[in-house]
């Protein structure tokens, strides 16, 4: 799998998916043609956790928790497509999901400045296990795959009459978009 760095050699996580479960899952992109991992590193993964809005700020990584996490995110990934593609879960997933959902919560608490969670790396693939498991049991939840070419992100289509087409419209909406309109552009003037 290819890596991918910005500028500063830090990538900007994307979360759109409507779950951190399936956010996490899409810290792989393009899986199909060529397969881009963003969570290479334990720093990448802290990084990834502290930006996640369901988790605690700062949690520590070592090589063996990206090791654990990098298995329960494939584990998630197979089980999303498992299920918009409405064929049984694949035994060894849900497995690996449930022996991580059976570990410790995340510590949170409530203060005049909002919500505090803690927890150690366990806690956090706790959580993010179960609410895998929540989105994925759910069978009202209307899960997608994301309609641009090449994205593989699996998000959960809440919007109204579940029209949602891409994963999120900064990073493909728009894409696909732009792509349509400078096709138009194309043929209007070969035309």
């Amino acid at each position: 799998m290819a890596a991918v760095t910005g500028q500063d050699g830090d990538v900007d996580f994307s979360f759109v998916s409507g779950n951190p479960a399936l956010d996490l899952a899409a810290t792989v992109g393009s899986r199909r043609d060529k397969p881009v991992d963003t969570l290479l590193t334990p720093a990448d993964l802290e990084r990834w956790v502290a930006d996640c809005h369901e988790l605690p700020d700062h949690v520590t990584v070592d090589a063996p928790a990206l090791g654990t996490t990098v298995s329960l995110r494939e584990a998630i990934y197979q089980l999303a497509l498992d299920r918009v593609l409405d064929r049984p879960f694949d035994p060894a997933s849900v497995e690996i999901v449930n022996n991580a959902a059976a570990g410790p919560a995340l510590t949170i608490r409530l203060s005049d400045t909002g919500v505090h969670m803690s927890g150690d790396m366990t806690a956090v693939l706790s959580h993010i296990a179960r609410a895998g498991i929540a989105v994925l049991a759910d069978s009202r939840a209307c899960l997608k795959e994301c309609g641009r070419t090449g994205c593989t992100r699996i998000y959960l289509d809440r919007s109204r009459g579940a029209r949602r087409t891409w994963c999120g419209m900064e990073e493909c909406g728009n894409r696909v978009k732009a792509a349509a309109y400078r096709a138009r552009k194309r043929a209007s003037a070969d035309g």
